[in-house]
């Protein structure tokens, strides 16, 4: 005889997947933020970090999943 406790019946992966996608969302939030930022540096701010306006550009066009 086989017996089904409550426990048995938990999915006990949830916590972790819940975790994940917090994390991800994050992460996305985090470039969708700092790629708009970018847009508003001065050209003095792109000439201190070794930035061009075409850089700027492209990476301000990435769809926030991508890296």
């Amino acid at each position: 005889m086989s017996t089904l406790t409550h426990n048995s019946m938990t999915n006990h992966h949830a916590p972790g997947l819940i975790q994940q996608i917090g994390e991800t969302l994050h992460v996305w939030h985090e470039r969708y933020r700092t790629r708009r930022e970018l847009t508003n540096w001065t050209s003095r701010d792109l000439h201190d970090v070794g930035l061009s306006w075409s850089d700027i550009a492209y990476e301000a066009d990435k769809p926030f999943w991508r890296a």
